[in-house]
Order: structure tokens, then sequence, then C-alpha cells
């Protein structure tokens, strides 16, 4: 499980805490604070955040399998958004890194309160986060051999080939807006890429993109 999967869990099971009904953004970023904490204090930049302050129990684990939770469409706005920070940064998925930076411009909220408490601005946040990135390997990287395209994709990949986060890819699923299928005896689900692209509606000559 990757830092961002990691953060998930966490995001959902503070809904469940909680009795939400849906995953909203404070969730997601309770998720993200307690994925980078050790011992309940999630250090990012100069600020160290007292997770309990928070209201959040970083003793207790998740139990079981993650449960399937509704996202709020706030939530799934944020997830797309941290989805475009990670294609503009060329990296490969989404990390907590980027789920963090998607942040940076709330208000309202738990960001909001967090601004106000320690004076955070948009920018000194986008500065703390960037110190979790990752180093950029240095030196030329290894040319890569090109592997033909596959017909049927995880909802992780379809997500990543056309530009928006896995839960908004889950949505057009069970809204039947996507058709996906289930391996048999499984519950791993595949996209046929044809259906993909059906997905995507042509931008008319007449009409201005939004």
């Amino acid at each position: 499980m990757n830092d961002a999967d990691l953060a998930a869990s966490f995001a959902i099971f503070a809904a469940k805490q909680q009795g939400a009904e849906e995953v909203a953004p404070d969730h997601i970023l309770l998720g993200c604070l307690r994925a980078i904490s050790r011992f309940g204090i999630a250090t990012l930049g100069p600020w160290n955040l007292d997770l309990e302050s928070l209201g959040v129990d970083w003793v207790r684990q998740p139990e079981g399998p993650r449960p399937k939770v509704a996202y709020a469409q706030a939530a799934v706005d944020l997830l797309d958004r941290a989805a475009r920070i990670a294609r503009s940064s060329g990296g490969n998925g989404v990390g907590i890194q980027h789920l963090l930076a998607a942040f940076a411009g709330e208000e309202a909220g738990l960001m909001g309160q967090l601004k106000r408490t320690f004076g955070m601005t948009s920018a000194t946040w986008r500065a703390a986060v960037a110190q979790l990135a990752p180093a950029e390997p240095n030196g030329a990287a290894e040319p890569v051999e090109a592997k033909p395209a596959r017909e049927f994709l995880t909802p992780e990949e379809a997500a990543e080939a056309v530009g928006v986060h896995v839960q908004t890819m889950r949505g057009y699923i069970r809204s039947g807006r996507l058709p996906a299928f289930r391996l048999a005896g499984e519950r791993a689900l595949r996209i046929r890429r044809a259906d993909l692209e059906k997905v995507l509606d042509p931008l008319n000559g007449d009409k201005k993109e939004e």
C-alpha cells in the first residue's frame, strides 16, 4: 500500500469514526496527516501538528478490508485537483504530497482552521509539502522498452489514462456511464480501453473550452 492509499484508508476510518455518510475534504486531510505522522505528530515544514488536538485517535488502526463509502462532491473535486497537480509535476500517479498540495487554496473547514491557527498561507503550505516530495533522480533515465497497449485496464490505470482521480472513475462505473467487467470469482474490475474512450465527449468548434 502506497502513502496515498494509506491516507485514503485513514480518511475513510476518520469518516466512519465521526459517523459521516460521506468522505469529505476534512477527512482526506486528516488521513494525509495521519499517514505522515509519527507518534501522533505530523511534521510539515516548520509546523508540528498534534493529531490528538484534531480529534484523531492515532494509536487505533483501521480494521478489516476498506469499506465501500461515498465521497462528497467537494472531496471528488479535491482528488481531481490532486491528480492534475501530479500530472503537472510529471509524477507517476497521485502521491500524498499531491493530495496535501491540493489543499493549498482551501480556506474553509479544517484547512482554514490550520491556516488561521498557524498563520499559514498557500505559498508556505506548498513549500512545506514540497519537502515531502521525493527527490528527482540524477542523470538521464534509462530508456524504457515500449509495451503494446493492453485492451483491459484497472480502474487506477483508466483514471490515469484520462487524467481523473480513481474515485471519479469508480463513480463513472457506479452510475452506469462506463461499462466495467469483474474477473470471474474475484472483486477486481477491468475496463475495456474502447469503452473508456467513449466517455470523452468531443469539443465542438463553436463551444469554448471551460
